[in-house]
């Protein structure tokens, strides 16, 4: 069987057992393996750190190692602009290896951390789904196969196999949401992490299925020349409509990590609640007017009076 298989790894006792594991699976499976690590550069001995999971990634076989070296912004965070760029490398190392699939080490303590993170940012469905097991970014599949193992189980994992495992201290540091939250994780005690990443499948699977929905939606609501029918945006239900115009937002150019629900809200006004309103603005510089019964970038030649 051709193909290549690419672990994400950081070095963590999550990211180290997926390796392992993927290496055994893999070469039963007659697939290669290999690993890209990235370097945020956000720690004294970052680079070294890397280098060394890269020896120890080759001393083990896997082909190729790809050590991936990122600068990270500022854009919506330190947590969220960091993620975007450790995405972006792995995009690029998938795509230049011609990988068949990129592998994460997210567990269900991930999971239930995530969901609890939407709840307290008011995230709505999208957020309390939590982290998809599959997902594709410029046409690269994501899969995280560890989202019903649990951290301690892929800890143990690690000191049976004797593996070196790095301890993030990001993982401590009170500056980072995810490292605030895992003490009330904690706290909650009893079964509250597999309740929670319960909650993610089942609202996952609602979502999923509303998303298929509202994508032949905005397949039907396009209207010539790029633009959105408020004919047809207004006879849909509120959850779909607004399923519709995230999608549609998306497909424009707006950054997924920078979209929330106030803009979705702001251009679902453009339909719901319209008397005349101005460009609604979107991140990435992008904006959308309604004109000529439609909702569009700016540059439409045909008015629509106020109501």
């Amino acid at each position: 069987m051709d193909g290549l298989v690419l672990v994400a790894c950081s070095g963590g006792a999550d990211s180290m057992a997926l390796a392992v594991a993927a290496k055994f699976v893999t070469r039963r499976m007659g697939v290669r393996c290999g690993l890209v690590t990235v370097d945020h550069g956000l720690q004294d001995g970052s680079g070294e750190r890397a280098a060394r999971l890269a020896e120890w990634a080759r001393e083990r076989g896997f082909e190729p190692v790809d050590v991936r070296a990122v600068s990270v912004g500022g854009v919506g965070g330190p947590e969220a602009a960091a993620r975007e760029a450790r995405y972006a490398a792995l995009e690029d190392a998938a795509i230049e290896h011609g990988a068949a699939v990129v592998l994460l080490g997210h567990t269900r303590d991930d999971q239930a951390e995530t969901v609890l993170l939407a709840l307290a940012r008011g995230s709505g469905p999208r957020g309390l789904a939590g982290m998809p097991v599959r997902r594709e970014r410029r046409g690269v599949a994501f899969v995280r196969p560890l989202l019903d193992v649990s951290r301690a189980e892929a800890r143990a994992a690690c000191e049976v196999d004797g593996l070196p495992v790095w301890e993030d201290p990001h993982n401590s540091d009170a500056a980072y949401a995810r490292s605030r939250i895992r003490p009330l994780v904690q706290a909650l005690g009893g079964g509250v992490v597999d309740n929670l990443a319960r909650t993610a499948r089942l609202v996952g699977a609602d979502s999923a299925y509303l998303d298929g929905v509202a994508g032949e939606a905005l397949e039907k609501a396009l209207a010539d020349p790029g633009g959105l029918a408020v004919s047809e945006l207004s006879g849909m239900p509120g959850p779909i409509r607004t399923r519709v115009l995230h999608a549609w937002a998306l497909r424009l150019g707006v950054p997924g990590t920078a979209l929330s629900h106030r803009h979705v809200d702001a251009l679902d006004a453009l339909v719901t609640n319209w008397h005349g309103q101005g460009a609604v603005a979107l991140p990435g510089g992008i904006s959308i007017v309604r004109s000529g019964g439609r909702l569009a970038p700016p540059g439409s030649e045909r008015g629509e009076p106020s109501h």
